[in-house]
């Protein structure tokens, strides 16, 4: 489901908090569920409920978002609108599956009293784990969206019919085996005080996974495959924490916590000194120690089985309160990703508190070293943390936005050209301008004199131009603006619109109408032809692909043909395909075949003379005679090696566009 709206809300990782604050929420729902049931007296009501919603469920089948209405149309934060989205299209079936795993060992108990359960939440783990990381190398590049949505309900269906089976079963051998409560199990009952820990320790691991995925998509790359990952490395640790206690050694894990949170909180600010594979090892080794921390000490001090579901609940609990805190909370208190520092600390305080439960006080005074040193560590990570978090928060930017999209930041420095202010998106850059005398109306980074939409833009013997552009950056594209000429920006992030009039000059000082439309591109383009109102451009521009979350759902065949309508005849199509870690080459050429099409592509290097970045641009058009007319083909590049590849909106994986 993840993968069918990313598209339609940007492609940014918020999209992605936002599925796991789902996942996050109706788990809690689901855990709830299975703890009030389980807690029924009567195993026969317990199987007749669970079997109604069970069949209730299949009325969500086959899963897709059939509705277009789901589209967002306003410009405004769509947390809510993707939350709604997911609960009106998978919300039964997920219920009824997050229930499984609680109620299934409550079930267990039941039926065979003094069975010990807490492989199966394991195992239930191992099985998301392997879904997880199958999905992106074994599902998505070989079926389209239709029929992996088929097929899941196929499987669900028949998981529907298993579990009713099961839970049918169940009720009449518990009958035969009913137990009354254990006198000592009674004794050993969880305290509120028992209970406000689980929470805080699922809490604390939920915030470091969210965080994490952040910061990853901030200081790496806007990357499913990095999401993938995290969320990857979350489960693992749940699986080592309650397969066995083996696998926690409390005292090597409290160490590494407390020594990997404050190399964890420095690397940001390393980010031009460490490469890419260093840091990504850096984030996914403190969130592993970190969880491996908050999972062990949860494993350490669950209840007997029969509390199980209310342990499950708090666990659930913890994990939708961090989901919210990181998706829904953090972009209105922090202007930058405190969340981050502040759940490394607290993973650290939580495993600090975990050793004093246990006694460790005592110890810490006899000068035990064995004591002493996870101790101290842990204390070290976390203060060090906290004083990340406030220094964080205290970064000196000349501007700084942060919201549904990310964190948008403009900083001023100087080159051989003079002083300059810059608007990053993580490690994207999305433009920069000089500040002083004639280099203020220069067109810089990818859209300099060499640049391939500035070869084409220049070479239109058209006048006036209406030129499309989508993505508007800090509007550098303005800058090549005549009189009379229409420019119209189309722009998702509002906040971008913000800034670039704010703190760039370049819509201001263009000599051309500038125009700005917010919100996705492909659905204004579309809106604007339904409703009549919608004018051809000579060239239109595609600059939405510099981050490694693209906005795939504008490279389909299908936004092809919006292109195609909102073009002129002979009108130039051009697209923006630099990009570190995909190789959108064969998406291009795969459109221009779909099309029809002529396509060529401009490379073009860094020019620090005039400010220019690499870019490559690929031009596709219509009309055969453009090249040869303008002069244009000795300015032309080859293509690679791959062959053209055309993209649908039910078919379009990044694993076949990856450069290795």
């Amino acid at each position: 489901m993840g993968r069918y709206i990313l598209p339609w809300f940007g492609g940014g990782p918020a999209v992605w908090s936002n599925c796991l604050l789902f996942f996050q929420v109706v788990l809690l729902g689901g855990y709830a569920y299975a703890h009030w049931l389980g807690s029924r007296p009567d195993p026969r009501l317990q199987a007749l409920v669970h079997i109604a919603l069970l069949l209730a469920s299949l009325y969500f089948l086959p899963i897709g978002p059939h509705a277009a209405s789901w589209k967002p149309a306003a410009i405004d934060n769509p947390s809510g609108r993707i939350l709604l989205l997911l609960a009106a299209t998978v919300g039964g079936p997920y219920l009824m599956l997050s229930a499984t795993g609680p109620l299934l060992q409550r079930w267990l108990t039941l039926v065979t009293p003094g069975k010990t359960p807490w492989s199966f939440y394991a195992l239930s783990n191992l099985g998301s784990f392997v879904a997880l990381l199958s999905y992106p190398f074994a599902i998505e590049p070989f079926l389209r969206l239709p029929s992996q949505g088929w097929i899941w309900s196929v499987l669900y269906a028949a998981f529907v019919i298993l579990c009713g089976w099961t839970g049918w079963r169940m009720s009449s051998a518990a009958v035969a085996n009913l137990v009354t409560e254990p006198d000592n199990e009674a004794s050993r009952r969880p305290t509120v005080w028992t209970a406000l820990f689980w929470l805080a320790l699922s809490t604390c691991s939920s915030i470091l996974l969210v965080a994490t995925t952040n910061q990853l998509s901030q200081d790496i790359a806007v990357n499913p495959f990095l999401w993938v990952a995290a969320l990857s490395v979350y489960l693992l640790t749940f699986i080592l924490a309650f397969y066995g206690e083996r696998a926690y050694n409390r005292t090597l894990f409290a160490v590494a916590t407390g020594l990997f949170a404050p190399v964890a909180c420095v690397v940001p600010s390393l980010t031009s000194a460490l490469s890419l594979r260093s840091q990504l090892a850096l984030y996914l080794a403190a969130l592993f120690m970190g969880c491996m921390l908050c999972h062990g000490e949860l494993a350490r001090s669950r209840p007997p089985a029969l509390y199980l579901t209310q342990f499950y609940l708090a666990i659930a609990a913890g994990g939708a309160i961090g989901g919210v805190f990181v998706a829904l909370v953090a972009p209105r208190i922090f202007s930058d990703f405190s969340e981050y520092p502040i759940g490394l600390a607290t993973a650290c305080l939580l495993g600090f508190l975990g050793w004093l439960r246990s006694g460790a006080l005592k110890q810490w005074t006899s000068q035990n070293l064995a004591v002493r040193i996870p101790l101290m560590a842990l204390l070290l990570g976390g203060l060090t943390a906290i004083v990340a978090a406030v220094a964080g928060s205290n970064q000196t930017n000349v501007a700084t936005a942060r919201n549904f999209y990310g964190i948008l930041r403009v900083t001023e420095r100087a080159d051989s050209n003079g002083p300059l202010h810059e608007l990053r998106h993580g490690q994207t850059r999305h433009g920069l301008q000089y500040l002083n005398g004639p280099q203020r109306t220069w067109p810089t980074t990818y859209y300099g004199p060499h640049s391939g939409v500035a070869i084409a833009l220049n070479a239109l013997d058209r006048s006036p131009r209406r030129v499309g552009i989508i993505g508007l950056g800090t509007g550098t594209m303005a800058a090549w603006g005549r009189p009379e000429d229409t420019f119209r920006f189309y722009e998702i992030n509002p906040d971008v619109e913000t800034i670039a009039q704010k703190w760039f000059t370049f819509l201001k000082d263009s000599k051309a109408r500038t125009q700005i439309v917010l919100g996705d591109a492909r659905i204004q383009l579309e809106r604007e032809l339904s409703s009549g109102l919608a004018d051809r451009f000579d060239l239109l521009a595609v600059d939405a692909f510099s981050s490694d979350a693209i906005p795939v759902h504008l490279l389909t065949a299908e936004c092809a043909e919006v292109y195609r309508r909102r073009l002129t005849p002979g009108g130039l199509l051009l697209l923006h395909i630099s990009n570190r870690a995909l190789d959108l080459e064969p998406v291009a050429r795969g459109m221009a075949q779909y099309l029809g099409w002529k396509a060529v592509q401009f490379i073009s290097g860094d020019d620090p003379r005039t400010g220019e970045s690499s870019s490559r641009w690929v031009l596709m058009t219509a009309n055969t005679g453009y090249l040869e007319r303008t002069g244009m083909a000795r300015q032309l590049s080859g293509w690679g090696p791959r062959p053209p590849l055309v993209w649908t909106d039910d078919f379009a994986s990044l694993w076949h566009v990856l450069r290795f």
